[in-house]
């Protein structure tokens, strides 16, 4: 008697765990034949199975570029920095702290316009042609979202 009940418990346990496994072959499985079957289903196919071998491709993969300049932000709080100072502190007494803080004032607002890939022609310019452009730069990094002040 108890081997009966083992072999029924046996049967309805392995009914349970298998039953769900073949309902959803059944459902899947017409599926899988009209894929199969039709045009874009062969054409999708081919193109899976192309992926594959190229994914598979032990191609090596190039290394990262490195790049010397500063990253954005770094860039944005010299501008601020550099900004405080050419408004403010010794720029106000010393005409050479003034040409420096402006000069480097400038070359970081020429790699901010690199980097965003807005125009600028700060270099060839001087005097008060300079001084409208660095405005205009301004503007422009901040049209493009980088607060400078």
């Amino acid at each position: 008697m108890a081997i009966a009940h083992i072999v029924v418990l046996t049967a309805a346990l392995m009914t349970l765990l298998c039953l769900p496994c073949v309902v959803a072959a059944v459902v899947c499985a017409d599926e899988r034949v009209t894929r199969l079957r039709t045009r874009t289903g062969r054409r999708e196919i081919r193109a899976l199975r192309r992926l594959d071998r190229v994914l598979r491709a032990d191609a090596p993969v190039p290394p990262l570029a490195v790049h010397d300049s500063p990253s954005i932000e770094q860039i944005a709080y010299d501008l601020r920095r550099l900004d405080h100072q050419r408004r403010t502190g010794p720029t106000q007494q010393s005409e050479k702290w003034l040409a420096a803080v402006q000069s480097a004032y400038d070359e970081r607002l020429c790699l901010a316009c690199r980097c965003l890939g807005l125009p600028e022609h700060l270099r060839p310019l001087e005097g008060m042609d300079r001084d409208l452009e660095r405005l205009r730069v301004e503007h422009e990094l901040q049209a493009a979202g980088l607060a400078l002040r």
